[in-house]
């Protein structure tokens, strides 16, 4: 009895010890940042942004080197921002300023954090948020970076930024004008002409404010703003408006157009003839 208890304790040790799987423990494979950012580098070329930005974070983790991290961590961002994911784009490029400040990329990394708040204005007349930040971080790069070649493009953006937060004013100025409330009309055309005098909307604001001031018999102050619109845009269609309100019966002849010349050719047919 017990030699069979102790043969079937030993089958048993066996059985358990057979089912055991032996457990390896293999060292982690090493990455090669060098190859990992070629892979994303390639499936950059493809225009494989999302895989591009993957690789370029892993190998951005692997690099001992900063300067080669940071170049990954850069082309990271610009993939994020290849595919419109404006969010983590951003949010990338805030992170890569914080941890290498001083990186040959971060004057790009602020142009590109400029463009990615620019190309999320969508209707100004709605929503002004998007505009102002793209408008205080351009503001920013051509205070710190003026003579770069981004702030050509940037300083041109910011002209379109400055019509755009014009002609916000002229609409509601327009507006409270149309249910004659002047007070608040003259003070938003008057934001025009301090603030956004480059604009287009210059003109029709200087025009509003003769318009308004006239119609409430402050003459004096009429003739104020045509006269600065008409120093300064006298063959505009809104000087001649704002004249013909302070001239009644004043009328405007149109030029005639010049003589078309007969070529000389046509000269010498006619004296034949």
């Amino acid at each position: 009895m017990q030699s069979k208890l102790k043969y079937l304790i030993l089958i048993f040790f066996l059985i358990v010890s057979c089912s055991k799987e032996e457990i390896i423990y293999e060292p982690s494979k090493k990455i090669d940042p060098y190859v990992t950012y070629q892979e994303g580098l390639d499936a950059f070329k493809e225009n494989d942004f999302f895989y591009a930005s993957k690789k370029f974070s892993e190998a951005e983790l692997n690099f001992s080197k900063p300067s080669a991290a940071a170049k990954a961590a850069i082309m990271s961002s610009y993939s994020l921002y290849g595919i419109n994911f404006y969010q983590e784009a951003e949010e990338s490029l805030e992170r890569f300023l914080n941890t290498y400040p001083g990186n040959s990329n971060s004057i790009y990394a602020h142009y590109l954090l400029a463009i990615i708040y620019y190309e999320q204005i969508e209707d100004e007349k709605k929503d002004l948020g998007p505009l102002l930040k793209a408008r205080k971080k351009i503001n920013f790069f051509l205070k710190e970076f003026p003579n770069n070649d981004y702030a050509i493009d940037l300083k041109f953006k910011n002209d379109l930024i400055q019509n755009q937060l014009s002609a916000k004013e002229l609409y509601i100025a327009k507006y409270y004008i149309s249910v004659k409330k002047w007070v608040p009309a003259i003070n938003r055309l008057k934001i025009i002409v301090n603030d956004y005098s480059k604009t287009v909307f210059i003109e029709e604001a200087l025009h509003r404010l003769v318009e308004i001031h006239y119609h409430l018999g402050l003459e004096a102050e009429a003739k104020k703003y045509a006269g600065v619109l008409g120093y300064n845009y006298n063959s505009s269609k809104w000087f001649k408006q704002s004249y013909k309100i302070l001239n009644k019966d004043y009328k405007f002849t149109k030029k005639k157009p010049p003589v078309e010349k007969k070529n000389i050719f046509k000269r010498i047919i006619d004296k034949i003839k």
